[in-house]
């Protein structure tokens, strides 16, 4: 077993007890919530009179069901709106904070509670959405729950949990121009399978690691689910620290809290039950072409055939629904849509990341491209920078903040057959809202290159270009 890492130091400080299941129960330190995943774990308190243990490790917001158009309220959606407002009640009543489109703070719930100081080192993090594990990005054990699970940690504050793995994943070298932290992350889950984490905790180390950006540790911790890790993280650093210093809810002793995130550290001589290593400048950019994160494969390849997939009747399978041939160029791909957000990459350098390639260019005549900011103070700082200009006049429609078309739970979906180029984190047939409708994951500069040729381009091509 793993000893000396920072899962180990952080699960041993949560845990209260081993429980006779040989489960330990460990103490959750921020519990996160939306409007999905929440209305049964308080209905079920409301029956037992039960009130929320510690409501100030509970933060709320509303992310899944809004309509990226309008915010108006009532929703046009009858279902939505009886959601959101579900919520604020709830919240209300067990005195939870609530990040609502009033407080300029609502967005997606992992962008929130790093936006906001929430999100901190050495946690344990818990909420209803599998994708929590993108917290992990500042060395916190960060994963996702179901309802019920919802419920417990409202009223205990606790969850029994099976102790993991850890895996150690090495990304050394320098990424090369027009590589981007998305692609680091598809190209881990291509080589490890969507399978290859279950039952680890990633740590992602390695220089590529060390020199990313916050923003781009969370676009590849946000997907560590993805590869069947249920947690993944980074161990934090001077990027940690300052990306935390000043926000609201950072700490008031922020030296002491600094040496203690410091401590918390995996150690030199740390034990890992694994390890795994890429060469960080032979990733090139990457896209999928089936029906899950793991079929992924570099821009300037052709697609593989049945025979020679790890998986053949997944790719078989694949082949079918998506239309496409076996051997056939990435770049033949042509699409309908483009959509650039998501908890995965609805940041502010992501949206710099896609105005950069849309500047002085247009959206092509057969696609529909719009730009979704993951949250209400992503979108007002896109437009203080004139980035929503940008993507106007390009022909991309800008929207308000949400989770918009990445799981479909609102006004944005993919209609019939539709092909869409990606941001997102799931390709799963019906993922976006339409039974036969096509998803195509990648990083933004890539969608957006897709968006102007009405095709799959090697962003790198535009990235010499200019």
């Amino acid at each position: 077993m793993s000893k000396g890492t920072l899962y180990d130091k952080v699960w041993d400080a949560h845990k209260v007890t081993t429980l006779p299941s040989g489960m330990d129960q460990l103490l959750i330190g921020l519990h996160l919530v939306h409007e999905v995943t929440s209305p049964q774990a308080f209905a079920s308190l409301r029956e037992r009179n039960q009130p929320v243990k510690f409501p100030n490790r509970t933060f709320a917001t509303m992310d899944h069901i809004v309509p990226s158009l309008s915010i108006e309220r009532p929703f046009p959606d009858p279902q939505a709106e009886l959601m959101a407002s579900t919520l604020e009640k709830n919240t209300a009543d067990f005195g939870i904070p609530l990040f609502d489109f009033k407080s300029g703070k609502q967005g997606i719930v992992h962008m929130i509670g790093p936006e906001l100081g929430v999100t901190q080192p050495g946690m344990t993090v818990a909420c209803g959405d599998s994708h929590t594990s993108t917290h992990g990005a500042f060395g916190a054990l960060a994963f996702g729950i179901g309802t019920t699970e919802v419920r417990n940690v409202m009223e205990t504050q606790t969850l029994a949990l099976s102790r993991l793995k850890v895996r150690r994943i090495l990304v050394n070298g320098e990424l090369k121009n027009g590589v981007s932290p998305k692609d680091v992350i598809l190209k881990i889950i291509a080589e490890l399978g969507v399978k290859g984490g279950l039952g680890y905790a990633y740590e992602y180390a390695g220089d590529v690691f060390d020199n990313m950006s916050m923003e781009g540790r969370m676009t590849v911790c946000n997907m560590s689910i993805e590869g069947g890790a249920r947690i993944g993280y980074v161990n934090p650093d001077e990027t940690t620290f300052e990306f935390i210093r000043g926000k609201e809810y950072a700490p008031k002793d922020f030296d002491s809290a600094k040496a203690y995130w410091l401590n918390i550290r995996s150690d030199d001589d740390a034990h890992y039950d694994d390890e795994f290593i890429i060469d960080g400048s032979s990733i090139e950019p990457m896209v999928t072409w089936g029906i899950n994160p793991g079929q992924a494969i570099g821009v300037s390849q052709s697609l593989p055939t049945i025979a020679e997939s790890s998986d053949s009747a997944t790719a078989a399978e694949a082949f079918e629904f998506m239309g496409l041939s076996e051997s056939q160029s990435v770049e033949s791909i042509h699409i309908d849509v483009a959509f650039i957000g998501s908890c995965t990459n609805g940041r502010i350098s992501d949206l710099r990341e896609a105005a950069a390639i849309f500047k002085d260019k247009k959206v092509h005549p057969n696609v529909t491209a719009i730009v979704v900011p993951g949250s209400q103070r992503v979108l007002a700082q896109a437009e203080s920078e004139g980035l929503d200009q940008i993507f106007i006049e390009a022909g991309v429609q800008w929207r308000h903040a949400g989770c918009s078309m990445c799981l479909a739970m609102n006004t944005d979906k993919l209609m019939g057959d539709q092909v869409c180029a990606s941001s997102s984190n799931r390709n799963f047939i019906g993922r976006q809202g339409s039974p036969t409708g096509k998803t195509l994951l990648m990083s933004p500069a890539m969608v957006a290159s897709a968006a102007i040729h009405g095709h799959i381009v090697d962003v790198r091509k535009e990235v010499s270009n200019d």
